[in-house]
């Protein structure tokens, strides 16, 4: 139903995730279920939409079976505030797109809210209209939400996957328990972590959350389109075909899969940008779904240039970006390169080894701008170097250190920071924080590929109180002083502000590895949270 209302209500725009609507506007429930009697999506297309994703090189669907709202978007004998029975659509287009992607060889899959359901009395989550003293959270389970599941799982055919969310109000048995339920009736699907207490078959990440480093078993990196999971009729920050393309291929460089969600509108239309942009990412795929489909994550982290994915006996190197001078430097490569070449083209590329360097030398120019990606076949073993030095290359014009990847000591940790900018919208950056005293040290082993003078930039979180402490970045004898900027408290559901500090120059004499350090000069007041060093070589 919120996609109905695209995030308006009374005259009244609420920006952020539009499926947050009646919580956020405090819709009393009576009043949003008169909303069911004027829901009909009459233009959605089940074999459209199932057309739609593999066209665009999806290999799974999760759609929307009942958000918090605690509608049923399939005919629901549970619940008569479902499509089928609550309003004029009076058809369940959930039948309809799970045959729909079968034929189009797409696995189905359902999402549900088990906890939150503003709609009950007894559900979680609707304070304006419930008292919660009174709620009783097991009648709700046992006369809603486990019938709603059962109906999921038994009335749809095969499933690949049942996409928990919100989980609450279960001991560990009792989730136990209906996970034994849904394994009985569809022994075959995949069933996420958000089903609550350190279950599930594979793990899912917070919202818009890409983690730093690979991941070792199943997970899944969740990204929407634009800002919004649900409709919003005034949300047109959708991502670029580009940039799409890049966040898949460094999720799969991590060893995960990407869910990325598209918000049709109340009249069952998708976007006519996330088809457009989406098709184009399919076209991306169809050439070059061999370094996606199939992989695991990459032995070697992220480079000035992209990101790697694997597979046994092949790398596949994404080229966001090319090396001015054309040589492709691919560090930690413990391996044999037996043949370097643009991904379906039989051309080889040259390649060389130089120490524990692959060099690929790459065309003139790269004949896709978002990523070309390169094959290099290879024998013998490759070791596992996340945890090699960051390759500072004077070919590019800068090269990020992120705090992720930083070694810490004495106080000072390594934590992901949660915020939103819009409701809803969330972003998490990875920082080093707990620096108080000079003994808690962020160290970024580095290692130049030139001699050279190098401008090191950091960006930081620094919260008002802690504006003019004194910290001190050093790389051998070489010691740059910094006063902290201020930029703002903390607040979860508000935009996490950085500065960009330029410290100023270190010169380096000779090519190799040195170890650069970010420290506070006295004990006091945490020195800031950390994102990232920033590495520009001066021309």
């Amino acid at each position: 139903l919120y996609s109905a209302i695209a995030n308006e209500w009374k005259g009244k725009s609420y920006y952020g995730s539009g499926e947050w609507i009646m919580n956020r506007a405090k819709i009393p429930a009576a009043e949003y279920a008169e909303l069911a009697k004027t829901f009909n999506p009459t233009e959605f297309n089940a074999d459209e939409w199932a057309a739609f994703a593999r066209e665009a090189g999806m290999r799974y669907m999760v759609v929307t079976a009942k958000h918090h709202e605690g509608f049923a978007m399939y005919g629901s004998k549970a619940s008569p505030f479902n499509i089928v029975d609550a309003t004029p659509y009076r058809k369940d287009p959930m039948a309809a797109l799970a045959e729909a992607c079968r034929r189009e060889g797409v696995k189905f899959g359902f999402y549900y809210s088990q906890f939150l359901d503003w709609h009950e009395p007894n559900g979680g989550g609707n304070r304006w209209d419930f008292d919660e003293k009174t709620k009783d959270v097991k009648r709700y389970y046992a006369e809603k939400s486990i019938p709603q599941i059962r109906e999921l799982v038994s009335n749809y055919g095969p499933l690949g996957l049942v996409w928990f969310d919100m989980p609450g109000g279960l001991t560990r048995e009792e989730t136990v328990e209906f996970m034994q339920e849904v394994r009985r009736l569809q022994p075959q699907t995949l069933i996420s972590s958000r089903v609550g207490r350190g279950l599930g078959d594979f793990r899912d990440f917070g919202d818009s959350e890409l983690p730093a480093e690979f991941i070792e078993g199943p997970w899944e990196a969740l990204f929407t389109h634009n800002d919004s999971w649900g409709f919003v009729q005034s949300d047109r920050n959708f991502k670029t075909p580009r940039e799409i393309i890049q966040l898949l291929a460094a999720t799969s460089a991590r060893g995960g899969n990407l869910l990325l969600n598209v918000g049709p509108d109340g009249r069952g239309r998708m976007p006519e940008l996330s088809i457009k942009y989406l098709k184009e990412v399919g076209r991306w795929l169809s050439a070059n779904g061999e370094s996606i489909y199939g992989t695991t994550h990459s032995p070697i982290p992220d480079q000035p240039w992209g990101v790697i994915t694997r597979k046994p006996d092949r790398l596949f190197l994404h080229v966001f970006k090319a090396p001015a001078d054309g040589a492709l430097v691919v560090p930690g490569f413990t391996a044999a390169a037996t043949k370097t070449a643009l991904l379906g083209s039989a051309l080889a590329l040259k390649h060389s080894k130089r120490g524990a360097d692959l060099i690929v030398q790459l065309p003139s120019q790269l004949p896709d701008a978002s990523n070309t990606v390169i094959a290099v076949d290879f024998s013998g073993e490759l070791n596992d170097a996340w945890k090699m030095p960051f390759v500072i290359s004077r070919q590019f014009d800068a090269i990020t250190l992120d705090a992720a990847r930083a070694s810490v000591s004495g106080k000072a940790e390594i934590r992901s920071q949660t915020h939103s900018q819009y409701f809803g919208n969330w972003k998490h950056d990875t920082c080093v924080i707990g620096q108080t005293s000079p003994d808690d040290v962020a160290e970024f082993a580095v290692r130049f590929t030139e001699p050279g003078d190098y401008r090191v930039v950091i960006e930081y979180a620094c919260a008002p109180a802690a504006k003019g402490r004194e910290g001190f970045a050093q790389m051998g004898d070489q010691k740059i002083a910094f006063e902290t900027l201020r930029t703002a408290d903390y607040e979860k559901h508000q935009p996490l502000i950085f500065l960009r500090h330029p410290l100023g120059v270190f010169s380096v004499d000779t090519a190799g590895e040195q170890k650069l350090t970010i420290r506070p000069k006295v004990a006091g007041p945490e020195l800031f949270w950390l994102r990232r060093v920033v590495i520009e070589p001066v021309r």
